[in-house]
């Protein structure tokens, strides 16, 4: 069975065919249990261990979840305090007053009053 992008509640979810949410995996757990064979049945440790690893999954989607919502409120505050500012890029080839901003999953880009767009990356000038 593969975990992955599993759900960071107990609701299910349907964003891939490989997601498997925390009320799937107990239905393939308790399928799994029905159609074992009875003369070697599944260990009470294997069972634990599966408990544990999805258990791990599960936390680790939960943490990236709320590590995205940090870096969004983030970029929303740093995008706050430039609106208006002036910003040349690195090698000073693009300057300009900042109008508006969008928010990208790699940051910020914004858009100057002179129409030009620039990526508010490391070694801007802010001013």
């Amino acid at each position: 069975m593969q975990l992955s992008n599993a759900a960071a509640s107990s609701s299910p979810q349907s964003s891939g065919s490989s997601t498997v949410d925390y009320n799937a995996f107990l239905q393939l757990l308790i399928a799994e249990m029905r159609n074992q064979d009875p003369t070697e049945p599944m260990k009470t440790a294997d069972y634990m261990g599966q408990f544990a690893s999805f258990s791990n999954v599960e936390q680790g989607i939960q943490m990236n979840s709320k590590l995205d919502a940090m870096l969004t409120a983030s970029a929303l505050t740093m995008a706050d305090g430039l609106l208006g500012h002036t910003v040349t890029s690195a090698d000073g080839s693009i300057t300009g007053v900042v109008k508006s901003l969008r928010i990208i999953s790699g940051g910020l880009i914004a858009t100057l009053d002179n129409g030009k767009e620039l990526a508010i990356t490391e070694g801007i000038k802010i001013s």
